[in-house]
């Protein structure tokens, strides 16, 4: 099953495409779940294995869906991608330091008083 979705120029999308590009993020979002819920993993094994499966699903969605790569001309689709991951690097890794941060200075006394206060809830 090979039928054109829509023609512009010479870029031709397909169905086969589209359905591989579905079939690979549901696998790799599945993969993902699995890994962290069955605990095969642990610590920075399993922080290393879905950064890298994350990565993978990028790569899949922005060559399949968005066809980064496959335009003639401008490659504004490339500088917006690039621009959105310099923004999730920056919440995520922003995220990350701020949670050390707090951990790091909370002492266990008010870690006893918060999970308290939580339980009253």
């Amino acid at each position: 099953m090979n039928s054109v979705v829509s023609e512009h120029g010479d870029q031709k999308l397909t169905y086969s495409k589209y359905t591989a590009g579905f079939v690979g993020s549901v696998v790799l979002t599945l993969t993902a779940y699995w890994l962290a819920t069955h605990g095969t993993a642990s610590g920075n094994t399993l922080a290393i294995v879905l950064g890298v499966l994350a990565i993978v699903q990028f790569a899949v969605q922005m060559l399949l869906f968005l066809h980064v790569g496959e335009e003639r001309g401008p490659r504004w689709k490339l500088g917006m991608a690039g621009m959105m991951l310099v923004v999730i690097l920056i919440l995520v890794g922003g995220s990350v330091w701020i949670m050390n941060n707090l951990n790091t200075r909370m002492t266990p006394q008010q870690m006893d008083q918060y999970l308290k206060s939580q339980d009253s809830l």
